[in-house]
Order: structure tokens, then C-alpha cells, then sequence
């Protein structure tokens, strides 16, 4: 049985699941529960949203902690894009950290991350994904990845 064919198992953090995709002549392979690279995502994070490229921040081990499964898009070996999902240990998962190499984006590459989490989160066991985002992406999470609108709160803590 093959990698792509194993049932996702929820804490087994040597689970790994792939899915090839092709955009062009490159293929794009997305795995999921990737070993991390900490300079590697936290560099991708800061192109695709206008941060810091000097900041590494300590995604594996975050990662690792607190999340129940990431994807990460490869071309060609280079990360080029990545999405977490968190959850509560039950029927709630979150999509977190939505991110695809700038020359990248509007090309269907995010929508196919978000489309992998949410696999994952179902394979889980999750009834329920959710997404917070800001009001310029509305279009890409209700039109591109099928959310729904729902009223939420947010409060600010710092």
C-alpha cells in the first residue's frame, strides 16, 4: 500500500499523504504532515503576505503541537504553497495560514490546499471546518473553496 493509500491517523505524526497535481510541465505535490523546514515556511509566509523574510518563526514544532494536519504544495521540491488545519479534538477543525508563492496565486493552487485539509479533517472525523479571513479573500474562501457566510466574533487579546 502506497503512501497516498493510508488512512489518516489523527497524532500519527509519521503519516504522510500525497497527491500530485500537474500545472504546466511541473508537476505540484501536495503532502500532507511534511517534514518542516522552519527558514523554508516561514520564508513562503512572508512572500505571500508582505512580511518579514528575516523572521524565522518555529512552525515544526508549533506544528506539532497544536495542529491535526498541514499540506504543503512542492514544485519541483520547492514549497510553493502550505495550509494548516487546528481543531478542538472533536467535530471543529480551522483552517489556518493559507499561503501560495505570490506567482502562484489565482492559478486554483490555494483552493486545491484548502480542498486537502479539508480531506483531512474529514478522514478525522470532523463534522465542521471553519475559516476566519479578511475581506479581500471572501471571494477565494466562499466562491473558490466553498465556505459558507456565518456571523462570528472575534476579540482582541493584545
Amino acid at each position: 500500500m502506497g503512501a497516498a493509500d493510508q488512512p489518516f491517523l489523527p497524532g500519527g505524526h509519521e503519516q504522510i499523504r500525497r497527491r500530485r497535481l500537474y500545472r504546466g510541465v511541473m508537476p505540484i505535490e501536495l503532502i500532507s504532515r511534511f517534514p518542516v523546514d522552519d527558514r523554508q515556511l516561514s520564508a513562503l509566509h512572508a512572500r505571500a503576505f508582505g512580511a518579514d523574510p528575516a523572521v524565522v518563526h518555529p512552525w515544526s514544532q508549533r506544528l506539532e503541537r497544536h495542529a491535526l494536519t498541514w499540506v504543503g504544495a512542492f514544485e519541483g521540491g520547492r514549497l510553493a504553497g502550505f495550509v494548516q488545519v487546528c481543531w478542538d479534538g472533536g467535530s471543529h477543525a480551522f483552517i489556518l495560514d493559507t499561503a501560495v508563492e505570490p506567482d502562484r496565486q489565482r492559478h486554483g493552487l490555494g483552493a486545491r490546499l484548502v480542498a486537502a485539509a479539508a480531506a483531512e479533517a474529514r478522514a478525522a472525523g470532523c463534522e465542521w471546518l471553519h475559516v476566519d479571513f479578511e475581506p479581500h479573500l471572501e471571494k477565494f474562501y466562499l466562491d473558490g473553496c466553498g465556505f459558507r457566510p456565518t456571523r462570528a466574533g472575534l476579540l482582541r487579546l493584545i
